[in-house]
């Protein structure tokens, strides 16, 4: 079967893919509401089912319940037996009642919603590429595995071990977080650390005696000076104090202080670096004392030989489609990180172009649902 018959199959599904979004959308799913992602874990799973899948549902005590599709009906006997490894998530930022004030809804080509450009409209991706292998009796490779986690907006802390323990196990991964801007896919993202400073001073009345006090704020003050100073713009790494808290009321000396801060990088050696600078640091003020906790969460995808290499074999891909792909790196993380770590080929950025995620004007193009589910089949056609 050549593309351009495929790229019409996707064409003519468009409308049922449009209303499976707007089903996905209405079934809201914060990360931290256990009861509405089981609901919808529900929902996909029976989803999955009928586009001829195996579905099992992976038991998260702590949260919604990951799912792991497989499908391996159109494989031949001879087929290589490392899969193909998709992997999403179903949680968003989004809190129940969201919808009252962001509906799903479509103006000009635009779909607007809660999640559906992270990621609600790639999930729609995956289970019309499955619809599609089998009406179309595409013949595959290799076996496919999609894995559709519950916890990725909050940092994948009971997903990490499952998406790595199948990575490890598969060829490839393709990832279906958003593209960046027209589409361009992602080969690389910064690492993500996040860390914590606590602060104990000696409080004090601030009018009558203030000399008996040994302030935090004071302290927290010379550790966010310290902190900024391990910017490095030339390696692109960044330490953002975001949030600071001290004191209980303006006339006492602060007792406490504390401040939370991000870091992102590019390569290991600034992880290396900046985790140990920051976990090192010592007080400056005399009778206070400091913890420093934390880490890096997310390793960093680099643009590996592998990864350059799949990437231009997906261009290849998607030129044959009619689909000119270009490449970027974001400094947002997402799972990818964790594979690319591995040393397993992760492309990423597979989903619906858009804009907008976790904001309120969240949005999908429409138009371009047929083509990124015709690229994201035929790159598991040829892969």
């Amino acid at each position: 079967m050549n593309q351009k018959p495929l790229t019409t199959y996707f064409q003519e599904q468009h409308p049922a893919m449009i209303e499976t979004l707007r089903t996905l959308v209405e079934h809201e799913s914060p990360s931290s509401d256990k009861s509405h992602l089981n609901r919808l874990a529900e929902h996909l799973r029976e989803r999955f089912q009928q586009a001829g899948a195996e579905v099992t549902m992976l038991e998260n005590t702590t949260g919604g319940d990951h799912i792991r599709i497989s499908s391996s009906r159109q494989i031949p006997h001879s087929a290589a037996t490392r899969p193909a490894l998709i992997i999403g998530h179903y949680d968003t930022v989004w809190q129940i009642g969201a919808l009252a004030d962001h509906p799903f809804r479509i103006v000009d080509g635009t779909a607007y919603g809660p999640g559906i450009f992270d990621m609600k409209a790639s999930i729609v991706l995956a289970e019309f590429v499955l619809h599609a292998v089998n009406t179309l009796r595409l013949k595959l490779p290799r076996p496919v595995i999609i894995l559709l986690t519950s916890d990725e907006e909050i940092g994948s802390p009971t997903s990490r071990e499952l998406i790595e323990a199948h990575a490890q196990q598969a060829e490839y991964v393709l990832v279906m977080e958003p593209p960046l801007p027209g589409g361009v896919l992602k080969t690389a993202r910064k690492g993500i650390g996040y860390f914590s400073v606590e602060i104990e001073g000696r409080a004090a009345h601030a009018g009558i005696e203030p000399e008996k006090g040994v302030s935090a704020i004071n302290e927290l003050a010379h550790q966010i000076l310290y902190l900024h100073s391990l910017n490095a713009p030339s390696h692109g790494s960044t330490v953002n104090v975001g949030i600071v808290r001290g004191g209980t009321r303006p006339n006492v000396i602060a007792a406490h202080a504390a401040a939370e801060i991000d870091v992102r990088v590019w390569t290991p050696a600034e992880a290396e670096r900046l985790e140990r600078a920051i976990l090192d640091a010592k007080p400056k003020t005399d009778g206070t004392t400091l913890t420093v906790q934390g880490g890096f969460k997310r390793p960093p995808m680099e643009r590996t030989p592998a990864i350059a290499s799949l990437f231009q074999r997906a261009q290849q891909i998607g030129a044959e489609l009619g689909l000119p792909l270009q490449e970027g790196a974001t400094g947002g993380g997402s799972d990818g990180n964790f594979t690319a770590a591995l040393g397993i080929p992760t492309l990423d950025g597979l989903g619906v172009e858009g804009a907008g995620a976790h904001a309120d004007h969240e949005h999908i193009l429409v138009d371009s649902m047929p083509s990124r589910a015709a690229l994201l089949t035929a790159l598991l056609q040829q892969l």
